[in-house]
């Protein structure tokens, strides 16, 4: 498969190396979003039996669900080239032109953080998805000539996380769009024995239930947290992760039962302490806690919300009663009471 970006295994750090052993090598592999899942199966059953590209395909939620590995899923069940960029790192229509022209029938583009295409990037991609031809400029200035290229039909795989940032135009382009929610425990529970199979680590049922559990439902941060964990475990416990080692080095790391960690704590504790619970804005709130706001919207704000610690209002964020009680405080009356997901 062809990627835009080649690493030698040498230049592969931990975590990139586990997370290549663990990619599955087939759609009947991957744990977790069994809609999604099957939604996939038929779309990609279909397309093979009518011998032609499959849909182009976007996908959106949080980071770390499993976006890239999917799109890369997708081109190996069908059994064409995967050409893998991302939304920064296009900035002309330029910057287009050879991975399209070297695309193959039925070959996979996958655009990550696609919310971030510059205006004339996504013009540019337009005539590409609908009519597989693009128009190569040859010159600039007022005499500038474009020469229309056909190319072979492709499917292009868009991911992002924020998908109210994708211009209407280009979300009507995608004939598949899916959504990726948070992992419930039980299937973090077998990525966490997978992950941990591979990296040879010794830990029992309660161990990693007690990893899978503080989470976040998010895959990427249990392979995290088993990594930190297991190098606790090599240092003051024998290498065993047992449920009392795994309380132990995750309460080092500040990541509390319910997977929240020193940046939510932060972020909710600056809600309550300065602004009264809310609401208050967001860009107002990341300067009170000097993060991006960006990072707060797409990293930190869907797992408090989903977990009912934080409600985003039209006039901003609150922080909910079960945020008061988590952290010690004592709602004030008439404060948003949210169950949590999990």
């Amino acid at each position: 498969m062809s990627r835009a970006e080649i690493t030698t295994p040498e230049a592969l750090s931990e975590d990139g190396a586990v997370e290549l052993s663990l990619r599955p090598q087939r759609l009947a592999e991957f744990i977790g979003q069994s809609r999604v899942k099957e939604s996939l199966a038929i779309a990609l059953d279909a397309a093979r039996a009518r011998k032609e590209p499959v849909d182009h395909l976007l996908f959106f939620g949080p980071p770390g669900l499993g976006k890239t590995t999917l799109a890369d899923l997708i081109a190996r069940e069908l059994g064409v080239n995967l050409t893998v960029t991302s939304g920064p790192a296009l900035e002309k229509p330029g910057d287009l032109v050879a991975p399209l022209t070297s695309l193959r029938e039925g070959d996979v583009l996958f655009i990550d953080e696609i919310h971030r295409l510059r205006p004339v990037i996504e013009e540019f991609l337009y005539s590409a998805m609908e009519d597989f031809r693009i128009d190569i400029r040859l010159s600039d200035g007022p005499n500038a000539r474009t020469v229309p290229m056909n190319i072979e039909r492709f499917t292009l795989v868009g991911a992002t996380t924020r998908l109210g940032m994708l211009t209407a135009p280009l979300r009507a382009r995608f004939g598949i769009v899916h959504q990726l929610g948070f992992y419930p425990v039980d299937d973090l529970e077998v990525i966490v024995r997978r992950t941990g199979e591979v990296l040879r680590v010794e830990m029992d049922a309660a161990g990693a239930h007690e990893i899978a559990r503080r989470s976040r439902g998010t895959p990427r941060v249990a392979n995290r947290l088993l990594r930190r964990v297991r190098d606790y475990a090599e240092v003051r416990a024998n290498g065993r992760i047992t449920q009392e080692v795994a309380e132990a080095a995750l309460a080092l790391l500040d990541v509390d039962h319910f997977g929240l960690d020193d940046m939510d704590g932060r972020l909710l504790r600056a809600i309550i302490e300065k602004f009264e619970g809310g609401p208050v804005g967001l860009s107002t709130m990341a300067a009170a806690i000097g993060e991006d706001p960006g990072t707060i919207e797409e990293v930190y704000e869907p797992f408090l919300v989903q977990h009912g610690f934080l409600q985003r209002t039209p006039r901003g964020r609150v922080a909910t009663a079960r945020a008061f009680r988590h952290l010690g405080f004592v709602p004030p009356a008439g404060s948003a009471e949210q169950p949590g997901l999990f």
